[in-house]
């Protein structure tokens, strides 16, 4: 593997290793009854990780696979979180307006 593609790998882990912190900080904060978490910043680290890793070739990727599903669950874990905390509100809302 030449530089030019370590150090791409070791970018974009760094950038799941950020997004990473961004979950487990939106799920503490939800814990705690935190009403508003901005999930922005995730987005756009999620968002860069999937395009980087979108333009590697596959086996440059492959190291990366471990933290990738890493993050995939901590984001169904948070999801999840979201669910539970807002169910009941959108319960009682009701289903949205058609039109």
């Amino acid at each position: 593997m030449g530089d030019a593609i370590m150090n791409a790998v070791s970018q974009v882990k760094e950038e799941l290793e950020k997004a990473a912190s961004l979950v487990t900080t939106a799920r503490r904060l939800l814990a705690t009854g935190t009403t508003m978490v901005d999930l922005s910043a995730l987005e756009g680290k999620v968002r860069h990780v999937c395009t980087s890793l979108a333009e590697m070739k596959r086996e440059d990727g492959q190291p990366l696979k471990p933290a990738m599903e890493k993050l995939i669950a901590d984001l169904d874990r948070l999801d999840e979180a979201i669910r539970e905390r807002y169910q009941p509100l959108m319960d009682r809302l009701g289903p949205p307006d058609p039109g």
